[in-house]
Protein backbone atom coordinates (compact mmCIF):
# COMPACT_ATOMS: atom_id res chain seq x y z
CA UNK A 1 0.00 0.00 0.00
CA UNK A 2 0.97 3.42 -1.26
CA UNK A 3 1.21 5.23 2.71
CA UNK A 4 1.53 2.12 4.73
CA UNK A 5 4.49 2.70 7.77
CA UNK A 6 3.34 -0.16 9.16
CA UNK A 7 4.86 -2.39 6.24
CA UNK A 8 7.58 0.16 5.90
CA UNK A 9 8.82 -0.31 9.78
CA UNK A 10 8.47 -3.85 8.90
CA UNK A 11 10.64 -4.04 5.97
CA UNK A 12 13.33 -1.92 7.59
CA UNK A 13 13.60 -4.05 10.71
CA UNK A 14 13.69 -7.26 8.55
CA UNK A 15 16.50 -5.41 6.22
CA UNK A 16 18.24 -4.64 9.94
CA UNK A 17 18.98 -8.23 9.88
CA UNK A 18 20.17 -8.86 6.44
CA UNK A 19 22.25 -5.92 5.55
CA UNK A 20 24.76 -5.38 8.71
CA UNK A 21 26.48 -2.42 7.21
CA UNK A 22 23.21 -0.79 7.29
CA UNK A 23 21.54 -1.94 10.53
CA UNK A 24 22.08 1.11 12.74
CA UNK A 25 21.10 3.60 9.55
CA UNK A 26 17.56 1.40 9.70
CA UNK A 27 17.28 1.74 12.99
CA UNK A 28 17.57 5.41 12.77
CA UNK A 29 15.05 5.04 9.79
CA UNK A 30 12.67 3.19 12.19
CA UNK A 31 12.29 5.89 14.59
CA UNK A 32 11.54 8.45 12.08
CA UNK A 33 9.00 6.14 10.19
CA UNK A 34 7.32 5.69 13.48
CA UNK A 35 6.78 9.65 13.79
CA UNK A 36 5.74 10.07 10.43
CA UNK A 37 2.95 7.54 11.09
CA UNK A 38 1.95 9.60 13.98
CA UNK A 39 1.90 13.02 11.80
CA UNK A 40 -0.08 11.20 9.23
CA UNK A 41 -2.57 9.72 11.32
CA UNK A 42 -3.49 13.01 12.21
CA UNK A 43 -4.56 13.90 9.22
CA UNK A 44 -2.36 17.48 8.71
CA UNK A 45 -4.22 19.90 6.85
CA UNK A 46 -2.13 23.17 7.44
CA UNK A 47 1.88 23.35 7.56
CA UNK A 48 1.22 24.31 10.99
CA UNK A 49 -0.21 21.27 11.76
CA UNK A 50 2.83 19.79 12.18
CA UNK A 51 4.70 22.08 14.82
CA UNK A 52 2.68 19.84 17.83
CA UNK A 53 5.10 17.30 16.24
CA UNK A 54 8.37 19.14 16.65
CA UNK A 55 9.11 18.30 20.42
CA UNK A 56 8.79 14.47 19.20
CA UNK A 57 11.10 15.79 16.62
CA UNK A 58 13.45 16.75 18.95
CA UNK A 59 13.53 13.83 21.19
CA UNK A 60 14.37 11.54 18.60
CA UNK A 61 17.10 13.47 16.60
CA UNK A 62 18.48 14.75 20.34
CA UNK A 63 17.58 12.19 22.73
CA UNK A 64 19.76 13.55 25.61
CA UNK A 65 19.51 17.10 25.27
CA UNK A 66 16.84 19.65 27.19
CA UNK A 67 13.66 20.55 26.05
CA UNK A 68 13.91 23.87 23.88
CA UNK A 69 13.04 26.99 25.68
CA UNK A 70 10.41 27.95 22.86
CA UNK A 71 8.87 25.41 21.12
CA UNK A 72 7.87 27.42 18.33
CA UNK A 73 11.68 26.41 17.33
CA UNK A 74 13.46 23.19 17.68
CA UNK A 75 16.92 22.12 17.08
CA UNK A 76 16.62 25.16 14.26
CA UNK A 77 13.13 24.48 13.10
CA UNK A 78 10.46 26.70 12.67
CA UNK A 79 7.19 27.26 11.47
CA UNK A 80 8.89 29.68 8.66
CA UNK A 81 11.85 27.03 7.87
CA UNK A 82 9.20 24.17 7.47
CA UNK A 83 7.31 26.96 5.01
CA UNK A 84 10.64 27.66 3.44
CA UNK A 85 11.73 23.81 2.41
CA UNK A 86 8.20 23.18 1.46
CA UNK A 87 8.83 25.41 -1.09
CA UNK A 88 12.67 24.48 -1.93
CA UNK A 89 14.25 27.76 -1.05
CA UNK A 90 17.65 26.18 -0.62
CA UNK A 91 19.16 28.98 1.71
CA UNK A 92 17.89 27.15 4.87
CA UNK A 93 20.56 25.38 6.85
CA UNK A 94 20.87 21.47 5.86
CA UNK A 95 20.08 20.75 9.49
CA UNK A 96 16.78 22.89 8.96
CA UNK A 97 16.12 20.85 5.52
CA UNK A 98 16.43 17.47 7.10
CA UNK A 99 14.40 17.92 9.80
CA UNK A 100 11.81 20.04 7.76
CA UNK A 101 11.62 16.88 5.65
CA UNK A 102 11.18 14.39 7.72
CA UNK A 103 7.80 16.44 9.57
CA UNK A 104 7.10 17.08 5.66
CA UNK A 105 6.76 14.04 4.25
CA UNK A 106 4.15 12.45 5.85
CA UNK A 107 2.11 16.08 5.01
CA UNK A 108 2.77 15.90 1.76
CA UNK A 109 1.63 11.96 1.38
CA UNK A 110 -1.34 12.58 3.32
CA UNK A 111 -2.27 15.56 0.86
CA UNK A 112 -1.27 13.28 -2.41
CA UNK A 113 -3.26 10.53 -0.70
CA UNK A 114 -6.67 13.21 -0.77
CA UNK A 115 -5.90 15.69 -3.53
CA UNK A 116 -5.40 15.36 -7.59
CA UNK A 117 -2.47 15.84 -9.47
CA UNK A 118 -1.49 19.61 -9.62
CA UNK A 119 0.92 19.11 -11.96
CA UNK A 120 0.85 17.89 -15.86
CA UNK A 121 2.65 13.93 -15.89
CA UNK A 122 4.83 12.74 -18.34
CA UNK A 123 8.24 14.41 -16.94
CA UNK A 124 10.50 13.17 -14.38
CA UNK A 125 9.14 16.18 -12.10
CA UNK A 126 6.47 14.47 -9.68
CA UNK A 127 2.81 15.36 -11.13
CA UNK A 128 1.36 16.13 -7.49
CA UNK A 129 4.07 18.10 -5.92
CA UNK A 130 6.57 18.72 -8.29
CA UNK A 131 9.38 17.22 -6.46
CA UNK A 132 12.32 15.17 -7.86
CA UNK A 133 12.09 11.25 -7.61
CA UNK A 134 14.50 9.94 -5.21
CA UNK A 135 13.80 6.14 -6.78
CA UNK A 136 12.65 4.01 -9.10
CA UNK A 137 10.74 1.00 -9.65
CA UNK A 138 10.15 -2.00 -12.01
CA UNK A 139 7.48 -4.49 -12.45
CA UNK A 140 7.00 -7.18 -14.92
CA UNK A 141 4.84 -6.21 -17.82
CA UNK A 142 4.07 -8.56 -20.33
CA UNK A 143 7.65 -10.04 -21.48
CA UNK A 144 9.56 -6.98 -20.51
CA UNK A 145 8.79 -4.25 -17.34
CA UNK A 146 7.64 -1.46 -16.90
CA UNK A 147 9.26 1.54 -15.09
CA UNK A 148 8.13 4.35 -12.23
CA UNK A 149 9.70 6.76 -10.38
CA UNK A 150 8.76 7.73 -6.81
CA UNK A 151 8.97 11.13 -5.19
CA UNK A 152 11.36 11.96 -2.90
CA UNK A 153 8.91 14.20 -0.92
CA UNK A 154 5.02 12.69 -1.06
CA UNK A 155 5.42 8.96 -2.53
CA UNK A 156 3.36 9.80 -5.10
CA UNK A 157 4.59 6.88 -8.36
CA UNK A 158 3.99 7.72 -11.87
CA UNK A 159 5.54 5.76 -14.96
CA UNK A 160 7.99 6.76 -17.13
CA UNK A 161 9.81 5.51 -20.05
CA UNK A 162 12.20 2.80 -19.23
CA UNK A 163 15.31 3.73 -21.44
CA UNK A 164 15.64 7.50 -20.75
CA UNK A 165 17.43 9.85 -17.77
CA UNK A 166 14.97 10.94 -15.44
CA UNK A 167 17.62 14.00 -15.21
CA UNK A 168 19.11 15.17 -18.72
CA UNK A 169 16.77 12.91 -20.86
CA UNK A 170 19.55 10.80 -22.77
CA UNK A 171 18.41 8.15 -24.52
CA UNK A 172 21.11 6.25 -25.74
CA UNK A 173 21.55 3.32 -23.80
CA UNK A 174 25.16 2.91 -24.28
CA UNK A 175 24.96 5.80 -22.52
CA UNK A 176 23.00 4.72 -19.84
CA UNK A 177 24.27 1.54 -17.81
CA UNK A 178 22.90 -0.15 -15.16
CA UNK A 179 25.22 -1.65 -12.45
CA UNK A 180 23.64 -4.55 -9.96
CA UNK A 181 25.61 -6.17 -7.38
CA UNK A 182 24.94 -9.64 -6.52
CA UNK A 183 24.17 -9.61 -2.70
CA UNK A 184 21.80 -7.18 -3.48
CA UNK A 185 20.31 -7.97 -6.68
CA UNK A 186 17.01 -6.46 -6.88
CA UNK A 187 18.38 -2.91 -6.70
CA UNK A 188 19.94 -1.51 -9.61
CA UNK A 189 22.11 1.62 -10.10
CA UNK A 190 20.40 3.27 -13.11
CA UNK A 191 23.40 5.86 -14.25
CA UNK A 192 23.82 8.47 -17.05
CA UNK A 193 27.79 9.32 -18.79
CA UNK A 194 26.26 12.39 -19.92
CA UNK A 195 24.97 13.97 -17.16
CA UNK A 196 26.59 11.56 -14.35
CA UNK A 197 23.93 10.95 -12.36
CA UNK A 198 22.01 8.23 -11.19
CA UNK A 199 18.94 7.13 -9.43
CA UNK A 200 18.46 3.39 -7.71
CA UNK A 201 15.52 1.44 -9.26
CA UNK A 202 14.09 -1.40 -7.36
CA UNK A 203 13.20 -4.65 -9.29
CA UNK A 204 10.28 -6.49 -7.88
CA UNK A 205 9.82 -8.88 -10.24
CA UNK A 206 13.07 -10.24 -8.59
CA UNK A 207 12.19 -9.52 -4.95
CA UNK A 208 8.24 -8.99 -4.71
CA UNK A 209 8.29 -8.96 -0.88
CA UNK A 210 10.62 -5.15 -1.39
CA UNK A 211 9.27 -2.19 -0.04
CA UNK A 212 10.93 0.34 -2.65
CA UNK A 213 11.83 3.63 -0.59
CA UNK A 214 12.66 1.21 2.32
CA UNK A 215 15.28 -1.09 0.49
CA UNK A 216 16.62 1.94 -1.17
CA UNK A 217 18.00 3.42 1.98
CA UNK A 218 19.07 -0.42 3.21
CA UNK A 219 21.40 -0.61 -0.02
CA UNK A 220 23.78 2.15 1.12
CA UNK A 221 26.85 0.64 -0.34
CA UNK A 222 25.36 1.04 -3.88
CA UNK A 223 25.27 4.98 -2.85
CA UNK A 224 29.23 4.41 -2.31
CA UNK A 225 30.35 2.54 -5.21
CA UNK A 226 28.16 4.79 -7.48
CA UNK A 227 30.04 8.30 -5.98
CA UNK A 228 33.22 6.70 -6.21
CA UNK A 229 32.92 5.75 -9.98
CA UNK A 230 32.13 10.18 -10.17
CA UNK A 231 28.08 9.97 -10.59
CA UNK A 232 26.32 12.15 -8.42
CA UNK A 233 22.26 10.99 -6.87
CA UNK A 234 19.61 12.45 -8.82
CA UNK A 235 18.17 13.15 -5.23
CA UNK A 236 19.28 12.38 -1.74
CA UNK A 237 16.48 10.41 0.08
CA UNK A 238 14.76 10.97 3.46
CA UNK A 239 18.20 10.54 5.27
CA UNK A 240 20.26 13.14 3.19
CA UNK A 241 22.03 9.95 1.06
Amino acid sequence: MKFDFDRRIARAEELSKTYLESSHLLGFYIQIARLQKSVFSQQPARIQDLMPFASNLARLTKPSGPEPPDQSTVLGISEEALFRVWERDRTVTEGEWFLARILLQPYAEYAADRGPLSFEGGGSACPFCGARPVAGVLRGEGDGGKRSLICSLCSTEWEFRRIVCPNCGEEDKEKLPVYVASQMDHVRVEACDTCRTYIKSVDLTRNGHAVPVVDELATVALNIWAEDQDYMKLEPNLLGM
